[in-house]
């Protein structure tokens, strides 16, 4: 198959995809072979219908009259690496925070636990490291109490003080019982005991 053609048909496809996508090499190896699927998006990129994030990482860009371009999140960015993979990921440290509102702080590098291949990846100033994991860490079924249980152990025992514990069993109301009360047996001691005194 000729290249142009690889190229035509690809953003013929495009077309099909919401603006705001990310996107991969191999969504579009229907197309043509690695090789010239990768020079058919780098020559979309060149002509301004792709924007290039990472490393055979794309995104059909979506804008906004005032703000431009509406580059997609870290998370946006992770989970749909996660999907590609078929991967399972945890947000952990700030990003764990900054999901449940008890930090403010946007972290420019970000750690997922994953039970996919360790990498990292760079979009543009921010960074992106999945590491590896053993199953147990990525068992909890709640996504709150999931998120709480990695913001906890970022926060550390000696500093989860009584108001951060409230904050925390204040943000599991929303959360299923029986995911608090599946997740706290993952948990280290004072982890368990936080969330057992949420549970209803």
């Amino acid at each position: 198959m000729k290249r142009p053609q690889v190229k035509s048909e690809i953003a013929e496809a495009l077309k099909r995809y919401r603006r705001g996508s990310i996107l991969f090499i191999d969504d579009f190896l229907d197309y043509g072979n690695p090789e010239s699927v990768k020079k058919a998006l780098f020559r979309l990129k060149e002509e301004g219908l792709l924007l290039r994030l990472a490393h055979g990482i794309y995104f059909y860009p979506q804008t906004d009259a005032e703000l431009g371009v509406l580059y997609p999140s870290t998370e946006e960015v992770a989970q749909a690496i996660a999907r590609r993979d078929r991967a399972r990921i945890v947000p952990t440290g700030v990003q764990a925070l900054n999901k449940l509102g008890l930090s403010a702080q946007v972290p420019m590098k970000v750690v997922y636990l994953t039970d996919g291949a360790a990498r990292t990846v760079k979009v543009g100033r921010r960074t992106i490291t999945f590491k590896k994991t053993t199953p147990k860490n990525l068992l909890a079924k709640g996504e709150i109490s999931g998120l709480v249980i990695q913001a906890l152990k970022t926060i550390g025992q000696n500093r989860a003080d009584q108001q951060t514990q409230d904050k925390i069993r204040a943000l599991l109301q929303k959360e299923k019982n029986e995911n608090i009360l599946n997740d706290a047996k993952l948990t280290p001691v004072w982890i368990y005991d936080i969330l057992m005194k949420a549970a209803r």
